[in-house]
């Protein structure tokens, strides 16, 4: 996937030099996921990481083709991944001769937290259409937009889980019988997924110099994945979120 995002970037790089003139814009950007899929849920439901956590700050590279004064075609992409450590909130883990088993933290002290990486990354390859109603000549230019986004997007899960399935029963002389349940490691990975989504944005530009502005955006994405057999009995994975950027415009 990598691979992929840098040819995209090298080609929007090499757009002026092929004859078409007309802005680069090269933007830092701090990407809020939507996660209201279920698997996200599933996560911070049972895990110690939050969905704060998986806020990132992002780098964006974008080429823009003027139609007109007012009207622009915007072709780039955005970089998005976050990895995040978490434990089980309510279990802890024994092992025995029969493997390693989940108890309730509020009855039990563990011999160790149960505990799995949890890895999301997305990547959208835009297209839109950009209104700028004032034109480019004046001291601001507000924009809006929106247009097709192609997600290039894989999501990693590596440690333990439990496996809420596989219920056992232990026998304590205090509290009687206490459901225990399985811990197994995991190493599932479902990567290099494309699923086609929407996006739309609101910004300003303000000119420092005769071919350069600086800009402040906020975009609103949306899409959704299949999991496919990795993770399986699972909807469609959220792929979506709010993005808030600054970056330099420049003008050929």
């Amino acid at each position: 996937m990598k691979k992929t995002i840098g040819l995209v970037a090298i080609l929007i790089l090499l757009l002026p030099g092929l004859g078409f003139s007309d802005a680069i814009s090269v933007r830092l950007a701090y990407f809020i996921p939507r996660a209201q899929s279920e698997l996200w849920t599933i996560e911070f439901e049972n895990m110690s990481f939050q969905k704060s956590d998986f806020q990132n700050a992002s780098l964006g590279i974008y080429y823009e083709h003027f139609f007109s004064r007012e009207i622009s075609l915007l072709v780039g992409l955005d970089a998005y991944s976050q990895t995040r450590l978490g434990s089980y909130r309510d279990y802890v883990g024994y092992s025995f001769a029969e493997g390693d088993f989940a108890f309730p933290y509020k009855y039990y002290d563990g011999d160790f937290d149960i505990s799995h990486n949890f890895s999301v990354s997305i990547t959208p390859i835009q297209a839109s259409l950009k209104l700028t109603p004032l034109g480019r000549r004046s001291g601001f230019i507000p924009y809006i937009g929106g247009g097709v986004s192609l997600y290039i997007w894989n999501v990693k899960m590596r440690g333990d889980i439990i496996d809420f399935t596989d219920e056992w029963v232990y026998d304590d002389e205090d509290l009687g019988e206490v459901p225990i349940y399985g811990i197994y490691p995991t190493e599932a990975r479902q990567e290099s997924r494309f699923s086609v989504g929407f996006q739309g944005f609101a910004g300003i530009m303000f000119p420092i110099a005769s071919r350069l502005a600086l800009e402040a955006e906020f975009k609103y994405n949306y899409g959704k994945g299949s999991l496919g057999d990795t993770f399986e009995g699972f909807d469609g994975f959220d792929l979506g979120g709010y993005q808030v950027s600054v970056g330099v415009n420049y003008w050929f």
